[in-house]
């Protein structure tokens, strides 16, 4: 199980870190370091709040949940999340497509993560 969860992880980590590397604020051409954890302004994101709140609603009556409606709503997230940063939604999606799937499988491997969204967010992306 650990290890599942580690690389669980690891996958999301690259994820948001891919993603970060595309975000509308990194347009210096200087090379710089990337957040592998998932950029610090994702996790400040109303989006992504709104994103965890819709996990815990979701997941408020147990694990045995939808999982495909649960990724078409994480997907509107994230397409308003690109719209509000002028990113490309198709792109977000892609970036973003196996996040919903593999949250489904760390809120079943620990629930605890969903206590608050300081937990989640290091199950997502790992600690600050």
């Amino acid at each position: 199980m650990a290890r599942m969860k580690t690389t669980t992880l690891l996958l999301v980590a690259a994820v948001l870190a891919g993603c970060a590397q595309h975000s509308p604020k990194q347009h210096d051409p200087t090379p710089s370091t990337v957040d592998i954890q998932g950029a610090g302004e994702w996790k400040r994101s109303q989006h992504m709040r709104a994103y965890y709140d819709e996990t815990v609603k979701t997941f408020a009556n147990g694990t045995d949940i939808d999982v495909d409606a649960y990724e078409a709503r994480s997907f509107a997230i994230f397409r308003e999340f690109a719209r509000a940063n002028g990113m490309n939604e198709a792109g977000m999606i892609d970036h973003l497509k196996l996040i919903p799937r593999q949250v489904v499988g760390i809120v079943k491997e620990d629930p605890a993560v969903l206590k608050s969204y300081d937990a989640f967010w290091a199950a997502l992306a790992g600690p600050d």
